[in-house]
């Protein structure tokens, strides 16, 4: 199924543990029957001893059993049921107030809840649920209630103190916005979370998390669109996570998600053929300049497709080097095969 070069290849990152690989590829480890992430810290095999899947299903078959310390039947970087649990109680309440008291009832360590919020998030789990919070009061703004109103489902009995916090999340004070929200929510995958940023009408963002310049990225849609980005839910980013978990079984799955792509008219001429690309085929840079009847801009296709922020829905990672070669994916090449592969098979 992989070639030599593939093989030594994944072996190595096997060595690194390198986290570019994991979910990318599963090890299964003939002398002691079990199958390992690229992330494993257990004693590494030789390399005439390892087999490679493209998922644990096919580990699985295989007859190898799951390592019982890198847990390769979990999604890479899938939340720990304290985050679960405690996203489950923001959402039910979203005004509270949360105290080390509140955790202390919980039976865990604020320290670790700040820590494992850090990691998942890139956020403390105070500033996710002052976030939360914050947007609650922007929605319930948005529907036409009163300041007050928004003030006291927020959870602020003080007024100047709601005024003073709205202003420092968005920039202007409660009555002076009338802009939307964005909704931003994690969504895992076999190749580790993403994260998806709407509004109640189109999807604005869907990166991989460890994508470089991530965080660059959601401060320019935030400043472009003049919409302050929060921790929530609507129907768009239920609509693409069922879409997402559809086209990780099949490949060929379309998507039916609106998109806004925010862009020149000469980027959107470039995600929209990129779009038009079939699942399970790859083209060059150079075949898509000419497609959109620009030969001479193979530089500016290859930073359009670059700037695109819709990763999968909008297949970026289809178009490859004249000679077939993997080239400029900011999900990372180890992604940009896997998923070439997944809509091939």
């Amino acid at each position: 199924m992989f070639d030599v070069t593939t093989r030594r290849r994944y072996y190595q990152a096997l060595l690194d543990r390198n986290s570019e690989y994991d979910g990318v590829v599963y090890f299964g480890i003939r002398t002691t029957g079990i199958f390992c992430r690229a992330v494993c810290t257990a004693r590494k095999p030789k390399f005439e001893n390892c087999e490679f899947f493209y998922n644990a299903q096919e580990a699985l078959l295989a007859g190898y059993r799951p390592c019982k310390r890198c847990l390769p039947m979990s999604l890479p970087d899938e939340p720990s049921p304290l985050v679960r649990q405690l996203v489950e109680a923001i959402e039910s309440a979203p005004e509270k107030r949360w105290t080390n008291q509140d955790f202390h009832e919980l039976g865990v360590d604020s320290s670790t809840v700040r820590r494992q919020f850090k990691k998942r998030f890139g956020m403390t789990f105070v500033a996710y649920a002052r976030a939360r919070r914050m947007g609650s009061a922007l929605q319930t703004i948005r529907n036409g209630s009163s300041i007050i109103d928004a003030q006291l489902e927020a959870g602020y009995e003080s007024g100047s103190g709601f005024r003073d916090a709205f202003s420092k999340f968005l920039g202007v004070p409660p009555k002076g916005f009338q802009g939307q929200v964005l909704k931003s929510d994690w969504i895992d995958t076999p190749l580790g979370p993403m994260l998806a940023v709407a509004s109640d009408e189109e999807l604005y963002l869907l990166e991989f998390t460890d994508r470089r310049g991530l965080e660059r990225n959601i401060e320019r849609l935030r400043l472009r669109t003049k919409m302050a980005i929060v921790p929530g839910q609507n129907e768009i980013l239920c609509l693409i996570r069922k879409e997402l978990k559809q086209y990780f079984q099949d490949g060929s799955r379309k998507f039916t998600t609106p998109v806004a792509m925010l862009g020149t008219e000469f980027q959107k001429s470039v995600w929209q053929e990129l779009c038009r690309i079939p699942s399970g085929e790859t083209r060059s840079y150079s075949e898509q300049a000419r497609r959109i009847g620009s030969p001479d801009s193979v530089r500016a296709v290859a930073h359009a497709n670059g700037a695109n922020q819709t990763a999968i829905i909008v297949p970026c990672h289809r178009v490859v080097g004249f000679n077939g070669d993997l080239t400029g994916y900011a999900g990372g090449l180890a992604h940009k095969q896997w998923l070439i592969d997944h809509e091939r098979k």
